[in-house]
């Protein structure tokens, strides 16, 4: 793979209870264990900025494969919730779930456009096989 852009982060203090900061320090974040899992919660963590991450680069991944088939994204929304639990070997685990909203597109299109998305997504290359992750396209309103 030919490298086109490479972040770097760097993270201090306690690890979960510690501070992490961009070598660009345009992300600079002090961080607290959610207090679901003991902490004293009242900072990030390290789940909602993967969550934050995979949103983006999913919606990203999106609206690059409907602008191909030449679908309508108005409106669209890309919500990454990213859960940690332990994972029966003494570790811990995540699970994703992807909520798409395409208001403009009809269901079984959109499902359509999530499945190619997370063929093309970074994130979901990267987690594919190690992760579980899930995909949902949200009902559209009532008109």
């Amino acid at each position: 793979m030919q490298v086109l852009y490479t972040a770097s982060a760097t993270a201090t203090g306690d690890g979960r209870d510690g501070h992490v900061r961009t070598s660009d320090a345009t992300v600079e974040l002090d961080l607290a264990i959610p207090k679901e899992m003991g902490g004293a919660g009242g900072a990030a963590n390290p789940e909602q900025l993967f969550a934050a991450g995979y949103a983006a680069c999913f919606h990203s991944a999106l609206r690059m494969v409907a602008r191909r088939s030449k679908a309508d994204v108005t409106g669209s929304v890309v919500e990454a919730e990213v859960g940690i639990g332990p994972n029966g070997s003494g570790g811990f685990g995540l699970a994703v779930t992807l909520v798409v909203d395409l208001p403009a597109v009809e269901r079984s299109a959109a499902q359509q456009l999530v499945e190619a998305a997370h063929q093309v997504c970074p994130y979901s290359n990267a987690t594919r096989g190690n992760i579980d992750v899930a995909l949902t396209v949200r009902e559209a309103a009532a008109a």
